[in-house]
């Protein structure tokens, strides 16, 4: 730095760099001598400078600047105390008194900029390492060498440094350690150290964490001459690791030519990668590893990491195997795999997950992590010392997809954290055919990782020892301080985006140095039988044998069979509804804890106590509202041992402030209280928790979370019904497809408030009351979503007696009318099907109307699967009645696409026509004038008994 010599400089005429403390002989920087002294000449005082700041270091430690208190530090700490100042004091003759005032200025810049040097190393080395395995890309997409790095002897000039001072030894800070046990080094020697640490094929980015100690750590790792070694013993298995890679997609690009796999050619460090991470993480006491990753090299990493049979996996290319036998049939490189085994390394059981996901890349992340959070708290890991998430990913992915962020956000919250995920990034350097400098504004894939304090480690994929350090590290620091951390395997992909792809139609330059490109394997081979670890022989039995075992795995492939969870028409095999009631007790039970405090001296808010007076006050006349309902549902299932988990944005309070199931202290700070956690001695644990402002990642998490147990109630509520939208790939590509893709079971409950209202576009139509009986309904069998709209809410209809949700009561898949038309059927002119809150506005004017006798009402509280029979027993019924149905949503957003041609199938003689907004882009008018004309127009259409005479359907 070229202003060094003016921060010497300033050093001396600035206070700041002191601190002057009454009675202290303190040193005086502006007369470069202690304050209690006569002023000496100009040439007494600069040849004195350095004795002084020592004198005044040995007083207080205050009294000098921290780079001197290192200083001083450094110098007495390489002895005893006694050695230590003769060791000090000659160091002060010979740089100091020794020398002439401009000597003894250029000493305090030597110090600096030596201080400097190392700290830019620390922070911009990462810019200069050689992370590129083809040499022709920069991985920051910048070329540009930091101006602080000394690349090129030219440079010293910028620290005031010149080439003679290449042989002076300085004192090295205590923020590095490169000295080993050397407390003084050469500036030549720093020079090679740093560029050794910093800027080899490992670059690594940690200065912006603001954790002193994690930093000290790092440096540590990374810094220390010789560090990174390895035995004999495991570079031969690291070869042998490297060989299983290479060799199992080797046979696969020769045996199935012409079919996509999504290989791993041009990253096979990944498998050795990976298989470093377990091996780290189990010897700390790991004994479950939750995976998901993008379909780059998900084979490779079925069969070497997670260990799937190959006989399983040769069959997914059998042209003989349907697609039905796989589910729906997903192709072979989205599906997952379950595996517990020994882990040869440790000699302890492991268990290796690898989730099933779809083409949408990142998609999996949030879902890993929520099953990993659900194995810890099942296991009471509380610490994440047993279960832990490891997450592979794209480069143009990982900086593209907003999921990453998102989830990136739940790794320190309470309720969401898993103590700490390893993330590995195959760094293809170009995203299918796009370039990176057009995919993404960040220098690296990886900044994303920053925003919490994520170290990121990039590595040059073609150095496999290099990696396996690097894997090391990050297990450690997993361990060490459960925190995320990011693996950057730079490398490239042999074969374009796919097998059947030419990326030569746009990365021409890219693909002809990798063509020339030597294989991993047979370089690292080759060092190893020149450093003579392995022979030759040894070298080409290993490969041998591994081609022996796919052979005899080839010859076992026979078709693959699935579990069946459907009858041939698609209906799930089971449509019967249990019983769900309670005994009164319990009912009564858990009102009186819903309305009450459990803890002593708890100050609530005033309005909090009104609202907790009114539920006391339902409990004694055996009703329930929908806040209430909810409340015993979640109660009844803990009294039997089921966990219930509650997540989403602003759900402890509930948006529209029915809920409360957290309670704050309004005296005290910090202090809550959650009094469904007060109901019994013995019951399980109710988690509800806020999230943050997320629905993709959050949504992702509680399914994944809900995979862990079938026994298990996992909620996620929407703030609002439409804020699902951005949730929408979880929905499509895992709740609704997940069981007919990849065979995969879900209970999730997803609760979407607010409705059609005239107050915005937060659209959702809305199911009754009866949350009690859905939520007890088999959970694990399939998703359920419910509406739960704000009118309903407080509304006085929507309530519930006691008698309905009593011992032998169950959930109603209808609900028939039971009023003036159900007693004479026959005289019935005209039946509304509906379901939802649109309900009660056809009641209320029905009643208006005086029409109780001429049109029965009959709700869809079940709308999939379908309830054919219950239909048909109405549809017969009322056999005299036209057939109607009415929504509120606009006709292409609600229910009556779904629900006419199984109308149809139950009776085709009677069509059911649509009464109801029409279509319309928007799902609400957001005008409150508008809405209720809306309204009054189809309810005027739903009780016009001759509205659709002589019309054809």
């Amino acid at each position: 730095m070229s202003q060094l010599r003016s921060l010497a400089g300033a050093l001396r005429s600035s206070s700041q760099w002191m601190r002057g403390h009454v009675g202290r002989r303190v040193f005086d920087p502006r007369r470069n001598c202690s304050s209690g002294a006569a002023e000496p000449s100009l040439a007494a005082c600069s040849s004195s400078y350095v004795v002084e700041m020592y004198y005044a270091w040995l007083e207080d430690h205050k009294n000098v600047h921290e780079s001197w208190d290192a200083y001083f530090r450094n110098a007495q700490a390489s002895g005893s105390e006694a050695t230590g100042e003769k060791r000090l004091s000659a160091l002060l003759q010979g740089r100091a008194m020794s020398q002439t005032p401009a000597m003894s200025e250029k000493v305090v810049e030597d110090h600096l900029a030596v201080h400097t040097l190392i700290r830019a190393y620390q922070v911009r080395g990462h810019h200069v390492a050689r992370l590129d395995p083809l040499g022709i890309l920069t991985a920051d997409l910048d070329s540009f060498v930091p101006s602080d790095l000394i690349t090129s002897i030219d440079k010293l000039g910028s620290y005031g440094l010149e080439e003679s001072d290449l042989d002076k030894s300085f004192q090295l800070p205590l923020t590095t350690f490169i000295g080993g046990n050397e407390s003084t080094l050469p500036l030549r020697e720093i020079i090679h150290r740093l560029e050794t640490s910093y800027c080899g094929h490992t670059g690594v980015e940690f200065m912006f964490i603001n954790n002193m100690e994690q930093c000290q750590w790092i440096r540590q790792k990374f810094e220390t001459p010789g560090i990174m070694t390895f035995s004999d013993r495991e570079k031969r298995t690291l070869l042998a690791r490297l060989v299983r890679s290479t060799r199992f997609e080797d046979f696969l690009a020769r045996k199935w030519s012409s079919e996509k796999r999504f290989g791993l050619e041009g990253c096979e460090v990944l498998i050795p990668a990976l298989k470093m991470i377990i091996d780290k993480s189990s010897e700390a006491g790991v004994e479950s590893v939750i995976m998901g990753m993008p379909h780059r090299g998900r084979l490779n990493v079925l069969a070497n990491v997670v260990r799937k049979d190959l006989d399983q996996i040769f069959c997914q290319f059998d042209p003989k195997l349907e697609a039905a036998d796989e589910g729906s049939g997903d192709v072979k490189y989205h599906l997952g795999m379950y595996h517990e085994r020994i882990n040869r390394e440790t000699d302890k059981n492991i268990t290796l997950s690898l989730m099933a996901n779809p083409s949408h890349l990142e998609a999996v992340d949030p879902v890993v992590q929520g099953k990993t959070k659900a194995e810890q708290f099942y296991r009471g890991d509380t610490e994440g010392r047993r279960v832990m998430s490891i997450l592979m990913h794209g480069d143009a992915a990982f900086a593209g997809q907003g999921v990453v962020y998102e989830t990136f956000h739940l790794s320190e919250l309470p309720s969401y954290t898993t103590h700490g995920t390893i993330h590995v990034v195959v760094n293809n350097q170009i995203g299918f055919t796009t370039d990176p400098r057009m995919a993404r504004s960040s220098p690296y894939p990886t900044d994303v990782a920053r925003v919490v304090n994520a170290p990121i480690f990039h590595v040059n994929a073609d150095d496999p020892e290099a990696v396996m350090y690097v894997c090391k590290v990050a297990a450690e620091w997993r361990n060490t301080f459960n925190k995320d951390v990011v693996i950057d395997l730079v490398c490239y992909r042999r074969f374009g985006h796919n097998e059947m792809d030419e990326p030569m139609f746009t990365q021409p330059l890219m693909y002809k140095q990798i063509r020339k490109q030597e294989h991993v394997l047979k370089k690292y081979a080759d060092k190893l039988i020149s450093e003579g670890v392995v022979t030759l022989q040894e070298f080409e039995v290993c490969v041998s044998l591994y081609g022996n075992l796919i052979t005899v795995s080839l010859c076992k492939v026979k078709i693959c069979c699935f579990p069946d969870f459907f009858k041939p028409d698609g209906e799930p095999k089971s449509m019967s509804c249990p019983s769900t009631g309670l005994n009164e007790e319990v009912l009564r039970h858990i009102g009186e804890v819903a309305s009450s405090v459990p803890l002593k001296d708890f100050a609530i808010h005033s309005g909090l106590s009104r609202i907790l007076r009114g539920r006391a006050d339902m409990v004694a006349k055996r009703t329930m509202d929908w806040a209430l309902a909810e409340y015993v549902a979640f109660g009844s299932l803990l009294k039997d041992g089921i966990h219930v988990r509650l997540s989403g944005q602003d759900v402890e309070r509930g948006t529209f402030s029915h809920r409360h199931h957290v309670l704050h202290d309004q005296e005290v700070d910090k202090r809550f209280c959650i009094p469904m956690n007060h109901l019994w001695l013995n019951q399980a644990l109710y988690t509800v928790c806020n999230s943050s402002l997320s629905e993709y990642g959050v949504l992702g998490f509680e399914l994944g979370f809900a995979m862990a147990s079938p026994n298990a109630l996992v909620c996620w509520e929407a703030q609002f019904g439409d804020f699902q939208n951005t949730a929408q790939c979880i929905i499509d590509q895992f709740i609704s497809a997940g069981q007919a893709k990849w065979v995969r079971h879900n209970g999730i409950v997803l609760l979407l408030p607010h409705g059609m209202e005239g107050m915005g576009p937060e659209h959702s139509s809305a199911r009754p009351e009866r949350f009690l009986q859905m939520s007890k309904d088999d959970p694990d069998r399939y998703p359920l979503i419910i509406f739960t709209p704000k009118s309903l809410l407080r509304l006085p209809e929507a309530r519930s007696s006691f008698d309905e949700m009593i011992t032998g009561t169950k959930f109603l898949r209808i609900i028939p009318d039971g009023g003036p038309a159900s007693k004479h059927p026959e005289k019935v002119k005209r039946v509304i099907f509906c379901t939802g809150k649109v309900y009660y506005e056809l009641a209320k004017e029905r009643k208006r109307l005086k029409l109780e006798e001429d049109v029965a009402i009959v709700r869809l509280e079940q709308i999939s699967p379908f309830p054919f029979d219950l239909i048909k027993a109405e549809v017969e019924k009322y056999s005299n009645a036209e057939l109607i149905w009415c929504q509120e949503e606009h006709k292409n957003m609600g229910y009556y696409d779904y629900i006419r041609p199984r109308f149809l199938t139950v009776h085709s003689k009677n069509p059911i026509w649509y009464v109801g907004r029409d279509p319309a882009a928007a799902p609400a008018t957001g005008n409150k004038f508008t809405h209720l004309a809306e309204l009054k127009r189809f309810l005027d259409t739903a009780f016009n008994l001759e509205a659709f005479k002589g019309r054809s359907f």
